[in-house]
């Protein structure tokens, strides 16, 4: 009997410590979100897909009052998807692929996708078939190489590779995203969301979801932090040795900068604040992130609707886009599906020149 009772107990224990191990790792709201972010720069390799769709989309101009070409091209915008596919990876070589797809609606619907492939010094980008612009049969389907070096090298400058160094644009980001969830409360700016009500789609296996939200009543707040207290931040990160030669910036870029935000009139801003309050309405501002159990975070989507109006001009806009991006294959082995163009694929600005030529296309 006491063993059977110390087999059981020794069952609770190891299932509680389980249980509270999984309980200590979730953290803080802006806590988790911050390690989270700070973690997808460690990605050495993942697949990710995205899309962002505008659900509404009005405007109301006296300028485009009657304009059938302004109408159009609100029709084509409204529900209007964009997706990114892609793999990454970091070793053995820097290897990015991507297929862009943009998908207008109405009278003039359209399809188009674009394939991209990037090495650290190349880029290839798949011609696509355009309807309403047809393209010369003999480079439709072909990758246009760009050939970064060679580019500045023409343009008379000197090709800089950290300016297509992953690993430090990582790190460069992660210090501006630490500079800015820093300044955020976290009572007024961000939140937990319940796995069960977040609506992650299926494959997402996520420990903990967070929310970073703005509203009316913290609009104004949240612009005089970006402004005042994020913006000299990341422009002190800029400035820094290793990063400013990524950026192609220059000292005197910086200083100019931090110049232009020392000066800046601050009861102007302010007024500007007060008219950006009065005429824009939040309906809804909201970016859930999910973060797995190895805190990367494996989901984010963004929800933003918004209404201007300008009592002055009765004139309006209403915009309303959903997004969404998922990451999978984490810091695993990838399998390219596009690879690196072969050469009978490949095509260079002179050639696509010289067939735009011939369509008397300067």
């Amino acid at each position: 009997m006491n063993k059977k009772f110390a087999a059981v107990m020794l069952s609770l224990m190891l299932v509680l410590t389980v249980v509270l191990s999984g309980c200590a790792k979730k953290q803080e709201p802006k806590e988790a979100m911050s390690t989270a972010a700070k973690n997808a720069m460690t990605m050495s390799s993942y697949e990710m897909k995205s899309s962002i769709v505008i659900e509404d989309l009005q405007v109301k101009m006296a300028a485009a009052e009657g304009d059938p070409t302004v109408d159009q091209a609100l029709t084509m915008l409204k529900n209007a998807e964009f997706t990114v596919t892609g793999i990454h990876q970091a070793e053995p070589e820097q290897q990015t692929e991507m297929q862009m797809g943009i998908n207008l609606k109405g009278d003039m619907a359209m399809t188009l996708n674009i394939d991209m492939v990037m090495t650290k010094e190349k880029i290839y980008v798949k011609i696509p078939s355009i309807p309403m612009f047809p393209l010369p049969d003999n480079i439709v389907g072909k990758y246009l190489v760009l050939d970064m070096k060679e580019l500045a090298e023409q343009a008379g400058e000197t090709f800089n590779p950290e300016s297509l160094d992953t690993e430090k644009s990582q790190k460069f980001v992660t210090e501006v995203t630490d500079a800015l969830l820093a300044e955020y409360d976290q009572a007024k700016y961000f939140k937990q969301v319940e796995t069960k009500d977040a609506k992650l789609p299926e494959g997402v296996d996520a420990k903990q979801v967070v929310q970073f939200y703005v509203t009316n009543d913290t609009l104004k707040e949240a612009l005089e932090i970006l402004v005042n207290k994020v913006a000299p931040k990341i422009v002190d990160i800029a400035g820094k040795d290793e990063y400013r030669d990524m950026l192609g910036l220059t000292k005197e870029d910086i200083e100019e900068a931090k110049s232009m935000m020392s000066s800046q009139d601050q009861e102007e801003f302010k007024a500007d604040l007060d008219e950006v309050q009065k005429n824009l309405k939040i309906n809804t501002f909201n970016i859930n992130t999910a973060i797995n159990k190895n805190d990367f975070p494996v989901y984010q989507d963004v929800v933003m609707n918004l209404d201007f109006n300008y009592p002055e001009t009765q004139e309006s806009v209403k915009l309303a886009v959903k997004g969404s991006t998922q990451y999978s294959k984490i810091n695993e082995k990838q399998t390219f599906k596009i690879g690196i163009p072969s050469d009978a694929d490949v095509i260079t600005l002179e050639e696509a020149g010289e067939a735009f030529g011939q369509m008397g296309i300067e």
